[in-house]
C-alpha cells in the first residue's frame, strides 16, 4: 500500500485520480461539516463546486427533503439554509434530508477527485475509522487537502499526517511519497495540541475573527465519530465498514 498527499487540488487534474482510492481532507470546515451532518442522520450530503450549481439542483428538488448549505467567505450565503459551521446541522433540522453543500474549498475539492473509484471524506473527528477502512481496502491511496484558493493550508497537511500515521498503526506494508512524510513531519509536531494549531493556523485565525471560535474547538476533536463517508454518483453517504482483522 502507497500513500501519497496533495497539498493543492490545483497540483493534477481531474483525471488524474480515475480508478483511484482517495481521501478528501477539509478540516476546516467542509469535511467536519460533512461528517457531522451524516452522523446526525442526514440522508446524503451533494458536495457542488459553485453556487450556482447548488441553486439549479436545489430547484429541482421537491417535497422539502432538501436543503442548502455552505458558505462564502466563512459566512452563510444569502437564501441558504445553513452556513458551513458543524455546530449549525442539528438532527432535528436534517434528519433524513438531502443538503446540498457548497463551500469555498472543501466541497469543489471533492468534486475533483470525482473519477476516484473509492472517495471518502476525513476529519480529525473520523480518522481512525477511516484508517481501518483505508487498510481494509488496501488499495494505494491519494489524500487530497483542500487547502485555500489553490494554496497550502497547515490543518489539512497535518490531519493528513495523523491519517498515514492511523494507517501506520494497524498496517505493515506501507509506503509512503515524499509529500506523505512531509505531512507525518508536520503531524508529529504541530499535531500534539489540534486545537492550539487549528487556533494558531491562517484560516483558524480568520473563522475566530468572524465569530466560529467554537467551531474549532468541535473541529479538533479527535475521533469522536465513527461514520465512514463515501462518495458515490455526486452523493456522500455513510458507509458501514465489514468486521476484518483491522477493526479489531
Amino acid at each position: 500500500m502507497k500513500i501519497n498527499v496533495l497539498f493543492s487540488p490545483l497540483n493534477v487534474d481531474d483525471l488524474y485520480f480515475t480508478g483511484k482510492t482517495t481521501v478528501v481532507i477539509d478540516v476546516l470546515r467542509a469535511s467536519t461539516t460533512i461528517i457531522t451532518a451524516l452522523s446526525r442522520d442526514a440522508r446524503e450530503v451533494i458536495p457542488v463546486n459553485s453556487i450556482e450549481f447548488a441553486m439549479k439542483v436545489s430547484g429541482n428538488a421537491f417535497g422539502g427533503q432538501t436543503l442548502l448549505g455552505g458558505e462564502r467567505n466563512t459566512k452563510m450565503i444569502e437564501g441558504f439554509t445553513f452556513g458551513n459551521s458543524p455546530l449549525e446541522y442539528d438532527t432535528d433540522s436534517i434528519s433524513g434530508k438531502s443538503i446540498i453543500l457548497f463551500t469555498s474549498n472543501g466541497t469543489k475539492a471533492v468534486v475533483k477527485a470525482k473519477f476516484s473509484e473509492n472517495l471518502f471524506i476525513a476529519c480529525f473527528n473520523n480518522l481512525k475509522i477511516t484508517a481501518q477502512y483505508a487498510a481494509y481496502l488496501g488499495n494505494d491511496l491519494e489524500i487530497l487537502c483542500a487547502g485555500s484558493s489553490g494554496m497550502f493550508c497547515i490543518e489539512d497537511s497535518v490531519c493528513a499526517g495523523k491519517l498515514i500515521h492511523e494507517i501506520r498503526n494497524i498496517k505493515d506494508d506501507v509506503i509512503i511519497t515524499d509529500a506523505a512524510r512531509a505531512s507525518l513531519v508536520l503531524s508529529e509536531t504541530l499535531g500534539l495540541d489540534v486545537y492550539k494549531m487549528l487556533s494558531e493556523c491562517e484560516h483558524g485565525q480568520l473563522l475566530i475573527k468572524n465569530g466560529f471560535e467554537e467551531d474549532i474547538k468541535f473541529c479538533a476533536e479527535l475521533n469522536n465519530n465513527n461514520i465512514v463517508a463515501n462518495f458515490k454518483t455526486g452523493v456522500v453517504k455513510k458507509t458501514v465498514l465489514p468486521d476484518n482483522e483491522y477493526t479489531a
